[in-house]
């Protein structure tokens, strides 16, 4: 076929242009917050590490640039080398890149000098998986263009300025707002012609709050006193009912816990178990339902240990602490101790910038902050606090309980020390002096092993005492002369009794009678020599006579050793003791039990931080073997005065958290607003919740922000506050309905015209299970690992053969609350993770929210949702005793209403279909019914 020239050019000319665009990483303004971060936190400072020194613009300066190839912009990545292109975006095993790093290909290594470490090459797998996101623009200054970092003009990010209350807007319907935060966005729903759409029903509205605040359906009988309360107020009554259950700490513990990145294990490349790190998950649950005011929850994780005055609860005090301790601690192997501190430090900066400031401070380990004005400098002047700093186990106790306790532990030591050696001492005693009848054992036991192999009369206790020797030693020594072994002082023993005991010769044998007198010779001996090294030195410049090392070897064999014939174990002491001794023995077992069964008062145990404060120098490009300028302690200067941080001056724990929460940080009331905000609506007034910096998104009401942010400082920082003042908005209360014209305006629902439904996470949803199903154990706290057994079991068939050994949330035998479920960063649970469960290792802002076929698969199939139907049917064919009345109930334990005429027809239909019995895997009418109903879009979304 003949094609025209010019149609040929522009073929190839739109060819080269389709591969040039699929070969291109995500330009800067296509990228999500989450992929920068990603980039800035793992790639970029590998990049820096590994790469730049020959790939790079500084590199092209020095005549050092290897390959035309330049990694230090988005730019040079895209053209790539002299060889083409080094990525195809999401498709990491064709991407040259990728190849070199895996050293699969001997022509094609990098870096040359030495391979990426597994974890390293991941990190490049994952970025170029994800389409290779890259913020990085051009260096068109070239090695002299470092910027310096300008602070004012940093400050005028909304986020770095000080919250102000605001006056509530004027709005047309005046009518609309309940509470004064409805003015703000009735006032943006204005501007932009939306409007709000009806309020819920009383059945949408208690259905949603008790969700929202203690993560369980309503019960029926509360959904009908609900919509039956006709007094003024009984929304107030609901709200205040659920504020004051155990279970509201239960259900926003929980969102703390996904900040805290809380976990039952250390997650190495062994299982670590932490079997006391549910203290930490029971403070949290408890300091919520008290409702502890959000600064002190900020400083006692932060800082418990370094609040002055004494506490009235020790345990309120410090067990908040694990928000530090229960965090990664890495193996210092083959990295190095220093990198695994330095990564452990990062870990800390890490989850309490994004957790508490909403700040990617740790973006700034390696290189300052690209986006926020955070220079490297600061970083570490903020990881001071934490520099230093050791992981001890804490008894949460007051120091006077702890000092009591500690000499109490050291009185039992002591005494158990005394003990030990008073018995070992005994036993020696014992053995010695039957040693020096050596030869009288030796003749005695040939005797009995001849009776006791040849079936003859014996008495033991007779013949012992016959012989004036003790049986203890007889039976050790015919366990020796019957037994074959290579030790050669045992050798001619031993021939000598297997020559008596085949010519059943009781009387002894010349030849055993010359073994027995040689073995006296050789233990008199022995002892001697012995008796001389026991002398004292009466001079100074003299030493002891030593044993010779064959007598030793001899007394070991006889005497010392476990398996000796005269070694007295410590548990058949007693019965070798004279009179005397034995009552010495009982007296100090008495003074010991005594001592034991009265305790110094003490108090749990958990993992815990102690210290730090110590100053750090800048570790260049991250690597703390390059140390660089000192960075003197203190806090980001973006949120505090700039001459706040000065060498020589301390910066503690507790500094750093009143830092904090001082009412002069921009940030912090924000953020936690912004988050409870969040878990009320579905999406944040800032929906990037733990990046309130340049690259976060901006709040769709930046007044209504600050303004929540004041008045939530004002309140006394209380939680429980923030809840009833949002809960009693008209905003809150919207129902769920569509509106189209709405819809063409704002699809994405950020200004709030109706509630957005929202699918229950995994804990809700599994709790609302076992709840409907009448099998939900309700208790409050306690271990997740079992504490009387191995906290590490083994599974077999699994990728991970090792399990912590404790309660998972697939078992169906499991009826506890999914919040007490054991959280493990070394073996995730598939069904937690399945159902979008935050990953542990790292601080968790949101659940994702995926829809996956295995889901549906799980809820179709699995043992748990057969087990919950049962036990769902069962509930209701003992409540009810008839069809219709079985329905009734199952609908408004199930969706927290009753069924349509329909929905009762189509369910008596189906009950009433006759079907063949089931077997003892499947299930029955009734069941399946509840299945369905469980298995429902209804039950796992809020209206």
């Amino acid at each position: 076929m003949n094609v025209n020239p010019m149609l040929k050019s522009r073929l190839r000319t739109l060819s080269g242009l389709i591969l040039a665009c699929l070969a291109s990483p995500l330009p800067a303004q296509e990228l999500d917050a989450r992929s920068v971060e990603f980039f800035e936190a793992n790639v970029r400072p590998l990049l820096v590490s590994h790469c730049y020194e020959c790939h790079s613009d500084d590199a092209a300066i020095a005549g050092k640039l290897e390959g035309d190839l330049r990694l230090d912009n988005r730019a040079g990545v895209q053209q790539g080398g002299a060889s083409g292109p080094v990525i195809v975006p999401g498709k990491p095993d064709e991407s040259v890149l990728i190849k070199s790093v895996r050293y699969t290909d001997k022509a094609l290594q990098m870096p040359p000098q030495a391979a990426l470490s597994a974890e390293q090459i991941g990190i490049l797998e994952k970025w170029v998986g994800m389409g290779a996101p890259d913020p990085r623009e051009k260096n068109t200054s070239g090695a002299a263009g470092k910027r310096g970092i300008d602070f004012e003009a940093g400050r005028q990010l909304w986020a770095f300025q000080p919250p102000v209350r605001h006056a509530a807007p004027h709005v047309v319907d005046s009518n609309w707002p309940q509470q004064p935060l409805d003015h703000f966005v009735l006032a943006a729903l204005e501007q932009r012609s939306l409007q709000p759409v009806r309020l819920a029903t009383r059945q949408e509205l208690i259905r949603r709050a008790t969700f929202d605040l203690i993560g369980l359906p309503p019960t029926p009988e509360e959904v009908t006193a609900f919509e039956n309360d006709p007094e003024p107020g009984a929304w107030d009554r609901v709200i205040d009912r659920l504020l004051s259950s155990p279970h509201y700490g239960e259900r926003w513990g929980r969102y703390w816990l996904d900040v805290a990145r809380y976990a039952d294990d250390q997650g190495n490349s062994f299982l670590t178990p932490t079997p006391a790190a549910y203290l930490y998950r029971d403070w949290v649950v408890k300091a919520l339902n008290d409702d502890m005011p959000y600064d002190e929850f900020v400083r006692l994780q932060i800082a418990g240990d370094e609040v002055p005055g004494p506490a009235a609860d020790y345990v309120t005090r410090l067990a908040g602490l694990g928000f530090q301790s229960l965090g990664p601690q890495f193996r210092k192997g083959a990295a190095g101790e220093a990198k695994a501190k330095a990564d452990e430090l990062e870990d800390r900066v890490d989850t309490l910038s994004r957790g508490i400031l909403g700040l990617t401070v740790s973006c700034a380990r390696c290189h300052d902050h690209k986006f926020d004005p955070i220079p490297t400098r600061d970083y570490y002047s903020l990881a001071a606090a934490y520099n230093g700093a050791d992981w001890p186990t804490r008894m949460l106790a007051s120091p006077e309980t702890i000092e009591a306790h500690k000499q109490w532990t050291a009185q039992v030591e002591q005494q158990t020390t005394s003990l030990k050696k008073w018995k070992e001492d005994q036993s020696r005693q014992i053995g010695r002096l039957a040693l020096e009848k050596a030869d009288a054992y030796v003749m005695a036991a040939d005797k009995m092993l001849v009776l006791r192999n040849h079936k003859l009369p014996l008495d033991d206790n007779a013949f012992a005492k016959q012989e004036s020797l003790e049986l203890y030693f007889l039976n050790r020594w015919v366990k020796i002369l019957g037994e074959s072994t290579d030790e050669p002082i045992f050798k001619g023993l031993r021939e000598a009794a297997k020559q008596a005991n085949d010519s059943a010769t009781v009387e002894s044998t010349d030849s055993m009678r010359q073994q027995a007198e040689a073995l006296k010779m050789a233990v008199l001996a022995a002892l001697d020599a012995l008796k001389a090294s026991e002398q004292p030195v009466t001079d100074p410049a003299k030493q002891p006579t030593p044993v010779p090392p064959e007598i030793e070897r001899l007394l070991t064999v006889l005497w010392k050793d476990a398996n000796a014939p005269f070694f007295v174990a410590e548990n058949d002491l007693a019965g070798l003791l004279a009179e005397p001794e034995k009552h010495q023995l009982a007296d100090l077992q008495t003074q010991l039990d005594a001592l034991t069964k009265n305790p110094a008062p003490s108090g749990p145990m958990m993992p815990s931080i102690q210290g730090g404060g110590q100053a750090m120098q800048v570790f260049v490009r991250g690597n703390p073997e390059n140390l660089g300028e000192p960075a003197p302690p203190g806090f980001p200067r973006i949120l505090s005065s700039l001459d706040n941080q000065s060498e020589g001056k301390p910066f503690s724990r507790l500094d750093l958290a009143n830092a904090i929460v001082s009412p002069q940080n921009p940030l912090t009331a924000r953020v936690f607003v912004n988050r409870v905000w969040h878990y009320h609506f579905g999406r944040g007034i800032v929906p990037t919740l733990s990046n309130f910096g340049k690259l976060g998104s901006p709040p769709t009401h930046p007044e209504l922000l600050d303004t929540l942010a004041v008045q939530f400082m004002e309140s006394g920082w209380s939680i429980k506050w923030l809840h009833r003042e949002i809960m009693r908005s008209a905003t809150y209360q919207l129902s769920s309905a569509q509106h189209s014209g709405n819809m063409a305006i704002d699809p994405g629902n950020e200004y709030l015209w109706r509630m957005t439904p929202r699918r229950l996470d995994i804990e809700a949803w599994r709790d609302a299970l076992l709840s409907v199903s009448g099998k939900l154990d309700t208790q409050v706290g306690g271990p997740s690992i079992d504490q009387t057994t191995p906290g590490v079991k083994e599974i077999e068939g699994f990728n991970f053969f090792n399990r912590l050994n404790g309660f998972e949330a697939d078992n169906p035998a499991g009826r506890r609350r999914t919040l007490y479920t054991v959280v493990s960063r070394y073996a995730p649970n598939a069904t937690l993770t399945l159902f979008d469960f935050p990953e542990p290792n790292v601080t968790s802002d949101q659940r994702n929210v995926t829809t996956v076929p295995q889901q549906q698969l799980f809820v179709l199939n699995s043992p748990f949702m057969f087990e919950m139907s049962r036990e769902f049917a069962k509930r209701l064919e003992q409540a009810a005793s008839n069809e219709h009345d079985r329905l009734q109930l199952g609908w408004q334990l199930a969706y927290g209403r009753p069924p349509t005429e329909d929905e009762i027809a189509v369910a008596l239909t189906f009950l009433q279909t006759p079907a063949e019995p089931p077997t003892a895997d499947q299930l029955n009418q009734l069941e399946l019914l509840a299945h369905a109903l469980l298995a429902s879009n209804e039950f796992m979304f809020l209206p």
